[in-house]
């Protein structure tokens, strides 16, 4: 049975409820002080990623499942997890910023960006879905026409650089990163067909 427009709407607020609720969570733990480890800045930091990645891979599978699951209008909530997937990447970029580096010191932001290759990593994922997001209006794709996809294809390179990015980050390697980086891998190889069309262009 295929899904309805109310059932997407439905979806729709669930998914919004999984981006907000656990910010409402990460709030309340700074504000309590509770639920962190001896190093805090890190904790936030690599909550805020690990959100990011979450919402990533689930924007990634929301095409197989609309393709192989016959749920065409499934394809409705991928911008929405897309979105989420920005807003939780910008919070990850400013607490590495508040965090670790401190208000004082914003202005070597640039220059740890730069001399630090995990963080090089990082910045360009986010400033592709920046990218992402800001064209992700159906007005941008009517305007852009073929550029828009052009455009878009770059999340697959995002799947490839933000879970390098947290292996990268990580001082020791934990399952958590490397399942990360498996799941990615394999989303990616859902699309092989595609890229071997690419790969034959």
């Amino acid at each position: 049975m295929r899904l309805t427009l109310k059932q997407i709407t439905g979806l729709k607020v669930l998914l919004h409820l999984a981006g907000l609720l656990p910010l409402l969570w990460l709030i309340f733990s700074i504000l309590q002080g509770t639920g962190f480890s001896a190093d805090p800045a890190k904790d936030v930091q690599h909550f805020t990623g690990r959100m990011a990645l979450k919402f990533l891979l689930a924007t990634l599978l929301v095409s197989p499942l609309a393709r192989y699951g016959r749920q065409p209008l499934l394809i409705r909530v991928r911008r929405l997890l897309g979105l989420w997937c920005f807003a939780w990447a910008t919070l990850h970029l400013v607490s590495y910023a508040l965090l670790e580096l401190g208000i004082s010191n914003l202005s070597l932001l640039g220059s740890e960006l730069i001399s630090r290759p995990y963080l090089t990593l990082g910045i360009i994922s986010w400033a592709m879905l920046l990218a992402l997001a800001v064209t992700s209006l159906q007005k941008f794709q009517r305007k852009m026409g073929p550029r828009w996809q052009t455009l878009h294809n770059f999340v697959y390179l995002v799947a490839i650089l933000a879970p390098v990015h947290y292996i990268w980050s990580v001082k020791v390697l934990s399952p958590q990163p490397l399942i990360y980086a498996l799941l990615a891998i394999i989303l990616l190889a859902w699309r092989y067909k595609k890229f071997r069309r690419w790969w034959s262009k």
